[in-house]
């Protein structure tokens, strides 16, 4: 296994990704874009890119607040989040450079990538696909479905797989059906799938102590996580075949 920390700017401002691969691997691989929880770009995500990279694929966890900027404290977590989301053009933009740099790098092929998203970053990686960036797939675990950004009809070119949790009160069944018609409506290829009684941040190992420890509707699931996980690499073994 290799990685690389890697540091880039965005319109004057530093931003920190960190980018594994399996270096035995000599030909071209499809890329993945993770993007972070709202706690920020640490070692869950990056974790989560070495995983992903043990199966063959070339996985590159962004930085969507700047470097160092990352917390285990919810309402600066909140502040960084909402900062990001006041600024759809920033936010994009950000996205953009990190997937150019992807596409890039001499180890990826740059027609094949893909984004994967959690909470926070489910919600960024779903935009991507509303605005119609050029991605094979986007893949959201217990991410925000809701946005101000409205997809157009035949406008969504990533094909979109939803992970979420059905006792998550952050993301409520309104929300999810209103995602759903959404989706229907832009013409979207949409898989969705709900685990009953799952709560939100369910793939985070440590999502209950944290939940516990703060007061927060969180909790780790086993059982759904390895399902979802399981079911994202399915769909890329698909979508870059």
């Amino acid at each position: 296994m290799a990685s690389e920390v890697i540091d880039y700017a965005v319109d004057g401002q530093s931003y920190t990704g960190y980018l594994a691969w399996d270096d035995r691997i000599a030909d071209k691989r499809p890329g993945i874009i993770l993007v972070h929880e709202w706690w920020g770009q640490n070692a869950f995500m990056r974790d989560q890119a070495d995983q992903l990279a043990r199966h063959g694929y070339r996985a590159f966890a962004v930085d969507m607040f700047g470097s160092g900027k990352h917390t285990d404290d919810p309402a600066e977590a909140q502040n960084l989040s909402d900062a990001a989301r006041k600024n759809p053009v920033a936010l994009e933009a950000r996205f953009r450079t990190a997937q150019s740099l992807l596409q890039q790098h001499t180890s990826v092929d740059p027609t094949r990538i893909a984004a994967q998203g959690y909470c926070f970053g489910g919600e960024v990686a779903l935009n991507m696909a509303r605005l119609g960036l050029e991605l094979r797939g986007v893949v959201s675990f217990h991410g925000a479905l809701a946005s101000n950004i409205s997809s157009q009809k035949g406008g969504v070119q990533a094909e979109i797989q939803v992970y979420t949790g059905g006792a998550d009160v952050m993301i409520p069944p309104q929300q999810v059906g209103a995602f759903v018609e959404e989706m229907q409506v832009a013409g979207a290829k949409l898989t969705l799938i709900s685990y009953p009684g799952v709560l939100h941040g369910f793939t985070n190992p440590i999502a209950t102590e944290r939940g516990e420890k703060l007061g927060l509707p969180l909790a780790y699931n086993r059982e759904a996580a390895e399902d979802a996980r399981q079911g994202a690499l399915h769909f890329y073994q698909r979508i870059f075949s």
